[in-house]
């Protein structure tokens, strides 16, 4: 049995390893407006509510997670809030602007779907939920820390303006799962300089490059 076993464990692992290199729905990719091809998508209708602090150092990144605190609706397009988490660099370009930080707020729907919203940075001012949150970052990849008397809320990880992009892509580390639905926010947010330091003082970049497009479709809101 275990010989058999063999071959498919080597094919998952090769396969998952491929995808990343050979998908041609990969994430993330710089939004050019040549690209666009809609401009009919729903408004983004967050209804996140504030929960305890539970978070996690994993190794990549510090991940705040929740459970059962909102939901994101899109048109008829329901999805419930999991986790937020960040990147260095910011990944997803737009118009070929490199942003040094990103948020990735992580959705699911009933059916299993997984989408992704992403608030790129860029240097300037101090960011008040990333000052609240600084100093509770594990220092340990130990598994999950809870703060009971320390309140967050997605949504004050997102601009005032909700305009978006929104194409089609992957999970951004392997095994680079296609099919991920990501919106990507027109409107950045800022973080200070030493905002940026601290975090990189904690977490390694941990974002792959852009990759090619492959004439798939970008869609915006108005």
């Amino acid at each position: 049995m275990k010989h058999l076993l063999l071959p498919l464990l080597l094919c998952s692992s090769l396969c998952q390893a491929s995808l990343c290199e050979s998908g041609h729905r990969q994430s993330p990719i710089n939004i050019t407006a040549e690209a666009i091809v809609a401009h009919k998508l729903p408004p983004m209708q967050p209804d996140y509510r504030a929960a305890p602090l539970k978070l996690a150092n994993d190794g990549h990144t510090v991940r705040v997670r929740f459970a059962k605190s909102g939901e994101l609706v899109l048109g008829k397009e329901h999805y419930t809030l999991q986790q937020f988490h960040f990147h260095t660099p910011g990944g997803d370009q737009i118009n070929g602007e490199n942003f040094p930080f990103a948020a990735h707020i992580l959705h699911k729907s009933r059916s299993g779907q997984l989408l992704a919203i992403v608030v790129p940075f860029r240097v300037g001012a101090e960011n008040p939920l990333l000052k609240q949150l600084m100093p509770f970052i594990p220092v340990k990849v130990d598994g999950d820390h809870s703060h009971a008397n320390v309140s967050v809320n997605a949504r004050d990880l997102l601009p005032k303006q909700l305009s978006y992009y929104r194409y089609t892509g992957s999970l951004t580390a392997a095994p680079c799962t296609e099919g991920v639905q990501w919106l990507v926010m027109k409107q950045p947010l800022e973080l200070s300089a030493e905002q940026l330091a601290e975090y990189k003082r904690h977490f390694a970049d941990n974002m792959r490059g852009v990759n090619p497009l492959y004439q798939r479709p970008i869609s915006e809101s108005e």
